[in-house]
């Protein structure tokens, strides 16, 4: 095939793309199975822990053990400065996969049981989008959006998400040369994801710590004495919290297993070499302080990116990025075209809030030079967007974050802010609940924690834990209103819904 020929069909296969309005009025390029020449012969695995912290040996924790992340990070660039979108598992998998926020997808909380929330129909999807760019795609463990036909996998294996190991031994099948063309495997596992008690997978009883030693095949168990966890400011030092703080490593150390593995067969078929290996978490761990809420445990969290071609390796990246950037990254190391939307905002009345584009693009940018070593320059904010976790637990915030400023808008700051029923239950809040309002839990009280203003602004520079609200005080009026500008600016170009907020209650 001649280079011309090449150049001239990608302008074809990027116009039909153009030429795609998809929310209102869905059009793409046809789906096909062959490769296409916009399909380098190099595969994508994307490695989806659940509810996992930047809490590894790689980001300096000193009592982690993750041997396996600590090689992937050895051997690729891991980001400091990595953040989810939204601290809440259905509705940041629909971010990861789609490029978009989700108040854009409509994923606004969980898929699963009585919550049932779903994404749009007719999103353009990141297995989509490979696929048509001549990948095979396939996925493992925990899927958590809907519907399926928005999210489209060619292959769907059975694995059990907290047996990692035996999740990359099935994974396995996904390696081998096939049809000629490369591969794109999701792979997602349900640890360290707390089960709300004993697991009943697990059939070993608890060992002199408190701990379950796992009984899953090619587990090794690593077990820790809640003595010897680190508590961190945000939560208070409780013996419920660091029995729960063990518990968290070991499942830590176990999905690590589960990577170390993955690793493992991908250099044994001999496709290594020519993998994007991509590490994150949906979001922070599962702690009241983190999961749920939009303070920095629970967007911060951790993400090594291992490119086959990097200029150079075992490097640590001070780009801010956040995940609406990982379809972009995806898309430019797999030679794809993004998809183009039209605006989804259909009333006059939230038109005349904000300057709404007509159409738009993906909402994140590709940070695959990052990826391959360059030097960061020019990210310097991530914004998040939270609304529901289960049905009943409606509480939308909005974030702008920057290097020293963050501006948390707390939409429905009138109501409690609710609990997931696993945090609500955990022995760490449950410990401070009990002791009343005025109980200290981490940097801030019980009455604190579930009783919110309207705005939190935070100089992250001096107060990293976010423990003094600088937003009524009159020396901070200058930034609160331009953070705020931000924020209003980011929901016209996103399409939220919820800028309607700004004027009408």
């Amino acid at each position: 095939m001649t280079p011309r020929f090449i150049k001239v069909e990608r302008a074809i296969l990027a116009l039909v793309v153009l030429l795609g309005g998809m929310l209102a009025t869905p059009q793409g390029s046809q789906q096909s199975d062959s490769p296409s020449p916009a399909a380098a012969a190099r595969n994508i695995v994307v490695f989806v822990a659940d509810d996992h912290g930047q809490d590894a040996g790689a980001y300096g924790h000193p009592v982690v053990r993750t041997p396996n992340l600590d090689a992937l990070a050895a051997d690729g660039v891991l980001f400091r400065h990595a953040f989810a979108t939204t601290a809440s598992c259905s509705a940041s998998r629909s971010v990861i996969l789609s490029g978009l926020h989700n108040h854009r997808t409509a994923q606004y909380g969980h898929e699963h049981d009585y919550s049932h929330f779903r994404s749009y129909d007719n999103l353009r999807t990141l297995p989509m989008l490979l696929r048509e760019a001549g990948y095979r795609t396939a996925r493992i463990g925990k899927f958590h959006v809907a519907p399926e036909s928005a999210y489209p996998f060619e292959q769907v294996l059975p694995g059990n998400g907290r047996s990692p190991v035996e999740m990359a031994d099935t994974a396995r099948a996904v390696m081998t040369p096939q049809d000629g063309r490369p591969f794109f495997l999701y792979f997602a596992t349900n640890d360290p994801h707390r089960g709300g008690g004993r697991a009943e997978e697990l059939d070993a009883r608890p060992d002199r710590f408190g701990n379950v030693p796992e009984g899953y095949p090619g587990i090794e168990s690593v077990s820790y004495d809640p003595a010897d966890v680190v508590v961190p400011p945000w939560l208070p030092d409780t013996l419920a919290t660091r029995a729960e703080l063990a518990q968290y490593y070991q499942a830590v150390s176990r999905l690590d297993q589960g990577l170390g593995r993955l690793v493992h067969l991908l250099k044994e078929q001999g496709v290594y070499e020519r993998t994007l290996i991509i590490y994150l978490s949906d979001h922070g761990a599962a702690f009241p302080g983190a999961k749920t809420t939009v303070y920095e445990p629970g967007l911060r969290s951790p993400l090594i990116v291992r490119h086959p071609d990097a200029k150079r390796r075992g490097i640590t990246s001070d780009a801010m990025v956040s995940w609406v950037d990982l379809t972009p990254t995806i898309l430019e190391f797999a030679g794809a075209e993004p998809p183009v939307y039209e605006q989804h905002i259909g009333s006059a009345q939230v038109r005349q809030v904000g300057d709404f584009p007509d159409r738009h693009g993906l909402h994140g940018q590709s940070f695959l030079a990052f990826a391959q070593g360059d030097e960061a320059e020019g990210r310097e904010e991530v914004y998040a967007s939270h609304t529901f976790h289960e049905i009943q637990m409606y509480y939308p915030m909005r974030v702008v974050r920057g290097r020293k400023y963050k501006l948390i808008w707390n939409i429905a700051h009138q109501l409690p802010f609710p609990f997931a029923t696993d945090l609500w239950s955990s022995g760490t809040w449950q410990a401070a609940w009990k002791q009343g309002p005025e109980a200290r839990y981490g940097q801030r009280t019980v009455a604190t924690y579930v009783n919110r203003p309207e705005f939190e602004l935070y100089d992250l520079e001096r107060d990293p834990h976010e423990s003094k609200n600088l937003a009524d005080d009159p020396k901070y009026e200058g930034v609160l209103a331009k953070h705020k500008q931000k924020l209003k600016a980011f929901q016209s170009r996103t399409s939220d819904p919820w800028i309607i907020k700004w004027t009408y209650q």
